[in-house]
Parts: C-alpha cells; sequence; structure tokens
C-alpha cells in the first residue's frame, strides 16, 4: 500500500478544522455567546488561510495531481472538480466580507450573509475532501506538473 501524499493531507486537514471550527462558531451564536464566536470564527479563517497557503504553494511549486482513475469517469471528476472550484472560490469571497462584516459590527449584513457562507464552506469542505479521496486513497494520482513549470513549457 502506498503512503498518502503530505501536503495534500495537511491541506486537506486544514479545510476539514475549518469546517469543524464554522459548525462550532455556528453553534456558539445560536447559544448568543457573541465573543466566543468571534474568536472561533477567527480561528476557522486562519485554518482556511493555511490551507490556501499549502495549496497555493504547492500548486505553483511542485503542481496539482491530474485524476488517475478510470477515463470513463474523468469527465465526471472533471465537472465534480470545477463545481468544488466554483464552491471553494465563492466560499472564500463570501467568507471574507462575512468576517469583516461581522467585525465592523455591520450585523444585518452579517446576519443575512454568515448562514449562507456556513452552508457553503460546508459543501466545500465535503467536496474537497471527496476529490482528495478521488485523487490519492480510491485511485492513484496522475501525472503531476507545477504551474510554473506548465507557463514556462518545461
Amino acid at each position: 500500500m502506498n503512503s498518502l501524499p503530505i501536503l495534500p493531507t495537511i491541506s486537506t486537514s486544514f479545510i476539514v478544522l475549518s469546517a469543524i471550527t464554522v459548525a462550532i462558531g455556528w453553534w456558539q451564536i445560536k447559544q448568543r455567546k457573541i465573543e466566543s464566536h468571534k474568536k472561533t470564527m477567527f480561528i476557522a479563517a486562519i485554518f482556511a488561510v493555511i490551507f490556501f497557503i499549502i495549496y497555493a504553494s504547492r500548486t505553483l511549486f511542485i503542481g496539482n495531481t491530474s485524476f488517475g482513475g478510470p477515463d470513463d469517469i474523468k469527465k465526471y471528476y472533471t465537472i465534480f472538480l470545477i463545481f468544488h472550484i466554483t464552491l471553494a472560490t465563492t466560499g472564500a469571497g463570501f467568507g471574507i466580507v462575512s468576517i469583516l462584516t461581522g467585525y465592523k459590527n455591520k450585523l444585518a449584513i452579517h446576519r443575512k450573509l454568515g448562514p449562507l457562507t456556513s452552508f457553503i464552506w460546508f459543501f466545500t469542505a465535503i467536496t474537497g475532501v471527496a476529490v482528495y479521496l478521488l485523487l490519492y486513497v480510491f485511485y492513484q494520482g496522475g501525472q503531476t506538473t507545477s504551474l510554473i513549470k506548465a507557463i514556462l513549457g518545461l
């Protein structure tokens, strides 16, 4: 049995930690524990930023791994990956706005945006774990090419 790749495993763990802390923060605000909620959501954001730093660095310097599973499901994987990337990008944008509106006490906007952001973030984490499982656990990953090499044609 091959071992799991360290950086994707670590980065996926951070996005899971982010989703768990968002769930805790959601529970805290329902309990009207506002200060705890702020701290927890800040930690969730830190976990998401750590994920992004690892992911972006790996993409830039090492590369992304192509799907190594059967060709007959590759198109479904690609559609799923596009869905995940769209969710992640949307969730990150909503997350930034949610954090800013919360810290600036623009609570009317924050109260409307926060639950939607959390919902998107949960689906981002779930689909991110699914992408990880498809790339590294269920199937052996395909070729990896760094963004720098791809751009330079190396």
